[in-house]
Formats: structure tokens, sequence, C-alpha cells
């Protein structure tokens, strides 16, 4: 078993995590005249979700025949499928009008079904993506009111004008390069001019084509043969920009100063509100600590009731142990596999450069760190006197990833069905299982034992043979109440870093402000510990000494906020009516909102308890 583990451990290192390192990311320097390459990645579209990869639609192919990039995890599940064009580009050598693979005589022909195909992705707004030298192609759009360039990825597949379907067919590849010596070059910036060009308009030769200024546009007739002529243009630019700056346009196609007053705004508000609440529980529970510590007689003490009363049922272990340590323990794999992420994101280890390379981690560190789940729950298990730690294990290993599994191997049914590219391959799936069974597994397991063996966690007082009666609650102490009071702080603190998170999902975008998205995780984990520590108290003040789930699921209230913000921007910012498109959205909502909730549960647990361990340590208790 140790010797499988290591070898599909190594296998998992060395195959799957290449997404850590991508060819291109270095600096590529091109001869004047060399052949430059131009790939194609797929084909997005925020109405339906739904990738496509490039040759699902009849494009003209290479010569030499289509060349799918090799890929890592993070790409495949991404949906990127990376594959050479027939387009000949060559460095600092323009292009007027060229025929892509064809001449004026032979156009490509379209049946009604492809043309049907390619019409109902034009209405769809799909944008196809383009890569030279690892840079994505980007559209260059000019504000009215402010005259501003702004860029967009990608270029349009087509446009729709009085109920008519159009094709973008010419495209003017727009190439700037930076150099020295006016020897080696390097790409610097990728844009595309599309436009849509009738067949009858565009005359010359093979290697020289032209079309007039004022050109009809291509139709698509979605019920009739479609014949479709490609062309292209190709025009480079010296420019000043140097290769360390060349994804500065990208990373800017946010506005970027909101951003920055939204995160400050958070900011100030997360602290006043954190720092309001740290003010009163010092004070409260001063005053509490003094009056129990003070020589008072035991009648005046009964009188005042409180948190003291319940010494002898605090620690009491709550009901379904094994349940709780494994949501426990999935709550601490995901924030080990979170912080991690996000430090070495900031760092610059993940940039956009590295393809796939976010996801391609996050999986590695999520599976790795089930050898630290196993030990917080084996332990925490030990300290609520479970016996069966093989099950309570098994539980912690299987709970969480059993569900997002299931979740998205249903969904890959339905993105079969559509024949998109974003349908995780068989072999994929099987790798994804091996690291789960063979590597995640084991580890918990391992993690469980030594856990399990240690010494459990020192409680300040004994726990009573005979349950103590909890009195009745005020209103206000009501668990859905609780809930939806203790998520607003949490929420408050990311509701703007969400927004761009989701755009980024759902809507095609760069995320890049991970320095922002770190200070907004340390202010997501203290405001959660903070609000799960009062809700706590409040709730041991009324004699309810029932914490240990109330701790897990209200502290992570804010969850309820994340289902509620998806639901409004799903209505708000997209444009999806499709059944499937809504299901996928829903599915991987309901994966995030659990995730979330694992991940502030888990963080309001461990304030609650060492708060509770804290207080209780401080009071004499006869």
């Amino acid at each position: 078993m140790w010797r499988g583990t290591l070898l599909v451990a190594v296998w998992a290192w060395a195959g799957v995590a290449r997404g850590f390192y991508v060819p291109g990311v270095a600096p590529v320097e091109f001869k004047r005249n060399a052949p430059v390459e131009v790939k194609a990645v797929k084909m997005t579209s925020s109405q339906t979700q739904l990738p496509y990869e490039y040759y699902s639609l009849q494009f003209c192919r290479p010569k030499n025949g289509t060349i799918y990039k090799s890929e890592n995890l993070g790409e495949v599940l991404r949906g990127d499928r990376i594959v050479n064009t027939a387009y000949e580009v060559y460095m600092d050598q323009p292009t007027q009008c060229k025929l892509l693979c064809h001449d004026l005589n032979t156009p490509i022909p379209w049946s009604e079904q492809e043309a049907k195909e390619v019409a109902d992705r034009i209405r769809h707004e799909y944008y196809v993506h383009l890569l030279v030298d690892n840079l994505p192609c980007a559209t260059k759009f000019v504000m009215m009111d402010t005259q501003e360039q702004v860029y967009e990825r990608g270029y349009k597949l087509g446009f729709v004008q009085d109920d008519k379907v159009y094709i973008n067919n010419h495209l003017r590849l727009i190439l700037s390069y930076h150099t020295d010596d006016d020897v080696n070059f390097r790409v610097v910036r990728f844009e595309v001019e599309a436009s849509s060009v009738d067949l009858s308009e565009i005359g010359g030769t093979a290697d020289q084509c032209s079309f007039p200024v004022k050109h009809k546009p291509q139709e698509v007739k979605p019920t009739d043969t479609n014949n479709i002529l490609f062309t292209y243009a190709v025009e480079w630019q010296r420019s000043d920009v140097r290769w360390a700056s060349r994804w500065d346009i990208y990373l800017q196609m946010t506005d970027v100063q909101i951003h920055w007053f939204s995160i400050v705004n958070s900011l100030v508000v997360v602290f006043f509100l954190s720092g309001i609440l740290t003010m009163i529980m010092i004070r409260t529970l001063r005053r509490d600590i003094a009056r129990y510590n003070a020589d008072e007689s035991l009648e005046e003490t009964l009188e005042e009731s409180g948190w003291k009363l319940v010494h002898g049922d605090v620690f009491r272990p709550p009901r379904y142990p094994k349940l709780f340590t494994a949501l426990v323990g999935s709550g601490v794999q995901i924030f080990c596999m979170a912080l991690i992420t996000i430090v070495l994101a900031m760092l610059g280890m993940l940039s956009p450069a590295s393809r796939g390379a976010l996801m391609t981690a996050g999986i590695l560190l999520y599976v790795f760190m089930g050898l630290i789940a196993g030990y917080m729950a084996g332990r925490l298990y030990r300290t609520l006197r479970g016996q069966q730690w093989k099950s309570a294990a098994f539980w912690t290993a299987t709970l969480f990833p059993a569900f997002v599994f299931s979740t998205c191997f249903f969904l890959n049914f339905f993105i079969w069905g559509k024949h998109s590219s974003g349908a995780v391959p068989f072999t994929t799936m099987m790798a994804l299982f091996s690291l789960w069974i063979c590597v995640s597994v084991p580890l918990t397991f391992i993690g469980y034992y030594f856990g399990f063996r240690k010494q459990p966690y020192e409680h300040p007082v004994r726990t009573n043979q005979i349950p103590r009666q909890v009195p009745e609650q005020v209103w206000y102490m009501h668990p859905v109440l609780c809930l939806l009071m203790a998520g607003v702080l949490p929420f408050g603190a990311m509701f703007i870093e969400l927004f761009f998170i989701l755009s980024a999902i759902w809507e095609n975008q760069f995320y890049y402000l991970f320095g922002f998205l770190f200070l907004v995780f340390v202010i997501l984990v203290i405001s959660c510990g903070q609000i799960s520590v009062v809700m706590v108290y409040f709730q041991l003040c009324g004699e309810d000494y029932h914490w240990w789930w109330r701790s897990l699921i209200t502290s992570g209230g804010s969850a309820v906020y994340v289902a509620a913000y998806s639901i409004f921007y799903l209505s708000t910012k997209l444009e999806i009516t499709e059944f499937v498109p809504l299901l996928l959205y829903f599915g991987y909502t309901a994966i995030m909102v659990v995730t979330f909730w694992l991940l502030t549960g888990t963080i309001g647990f461990y304030a609650a308890y060492l708060f509770i361990r804290k207080i209780y340590g401080a009071v004499k208790i006869d």
C-alpha cells in the first residue's frame, strides 16, 4: 500500500503538476522572417457556459494536419484544446490580404446542418480565442462616452443584424514586437480586428486577395448550403512594451479603480466592525470573569446565572461525532489548500501566463492536504471519546470528495451530450479518481492514525454524568436567525471579491489581484472567528451548551449569502436561458457554496473551541 501510494503520488506530481510550468512562459525570441505559430484555444460564450474546440466548426485546417498540444490537468478541466491553425505568420513580415486555405474558385462548402450550427453559436455570442507565443488575442474597443480604449479577450465569431446572421471571416492580426538589437524579436501584444466580407466582394489571386473598403457582410443561411471564403491580414508594429509587461493590457480588462475603492471600503468597514465586536467581548468577558471569581455567595451567583453554570456540560461530546469530525477535517483540508494556493499565486508562481496552473495546483494541494486533515480530525475524534477511528477516517476521506465527484460526474453527462470541450475525458476522470483513492484517502488514513494516537485536547473542566436541562431560549437565538446574523459580517468582507471571482469563472475573464485576495482571505478568517465567538458566547449565556454543531453551522452562514448572491449575479450579469447551462451553473454553484460553508464553518468552530477553553480556564470552578 505504501509503495503504491508513493508511485501514484510521484506520477501525479511529475505528470499532472506540470501546470506549474507551461512552455511559452519563459521569453521566446524570434529571428526576422521566422515563422510565428498561431494556435487556437477554444470558443466560449457567457450565455451557454459550454466551451467548444476550434475545429468543432468547419474552419480551414493546416496543410500538415492538426496537432493538439499536450495539456496539463487545469487546461483539460477548463475545456482548453490548444491546436495549430492554418494562419501563416512570419516575424516582422506584413501580409496585406491572403486566402486562408483555398482559392477564389473553391470556397469552403457548408452543409445546411453545419451552417445551422455556426448560426446558433453566433446567436449565442461565441468568442474565438487564439494564441501567439502563449499570448491570447484581444479585441480593442473605444468607449463612446470617455473615448477610452478597452480590450476584450478573443474575437466575436460573428454578429446578428436585422435578425440575419453574419460570420466574421476576415481577420486582421495586429502583432506588436519588442527588440533591442533588431536581430532578436519578442511578441508583446496580439490584437485581432474581425470583419465580415461577402464572397462576391473578394477578388485578387490566391496569394494576394482584395476587397473594397465598403463591402457587404457574409451572411450565414441556416436553411441552405453556404460557400465561405476565409481571409486574413497580418500587421506588425514596433512597441516599447517589454516582454515582462506584455500581459498588462489583459490584466486591465476590468475596472481596477472600482476594485481598489471597493476593497479599501470593505477593509475599513470590516476592521471597524471587528474592532467594535472585540471591544464589547473583552469588556463583557472581563466583567463576567471578575464576577465569577469574586468572593460572592452561591445564591448571588445562581441568581445572575450565565455561562459558568453550564461548565459541567459545555464539553459534552456532540451527537454524530463521526460526521462532525469528517466535516471539520474537510474544512481543514480546504483551508490549507486555499491558503497555500493564494500565497503561491500572490508570489507570482501561478500567473495567468501559466495556463491551467492555478486549478492544477489547487487540486494537487487538496489531495496532499489530506494528511493534515486526517491528523486534525483524528485528534478531535479522540477528544470526543470516539472509538471507531477507521470508520471515522473513511468518512473524512470520502464524504466531501464523493459529493464533488458525483456532482461533476453527473454534470459531465450533459456536457458530453452537447459535444463540448468542457466535458472531462474519461482518462482524466480516471486520473482524478486515482489521485483521490490512491493518494488522498491513504494520506487521510495515515494522518488520522497519528492524530488518534495523540493525546486528546485538554479541557479545563470536567463533564457531568447527567446532562443539564436547557432552558427555553429567547427568540433571537433561534438557529435560523443566528445563521443569518452571523453570515452578514464575513460576507461583507468578501462580496466585492466574489464578484470578480464569479466574473473570472463565468465570463471568461482573468483574475490576477491575488494580493487583495490574500488580504480579503485574512479578513474573512478574522471575521468568521470573531462572529462565531460572539454567537457562542450569547448561546452559553442563555445556558444552552449545545454549541458544537451550532458553531459549525452558524459561522458558515455566509454561504447562504453566497448562494443568494450567485442567483443575483445570474439574473443581472448573465443571459443563460437554456436548460443545460442553467444546470451547470447551479451544479457548480452548489459545489462552491458547500465548499465555502465547510471553510468558514471550520474556522468558526476552532475559534469558538479555543475561546471556550480559554474562558473556562480563567474562572474558578468548584
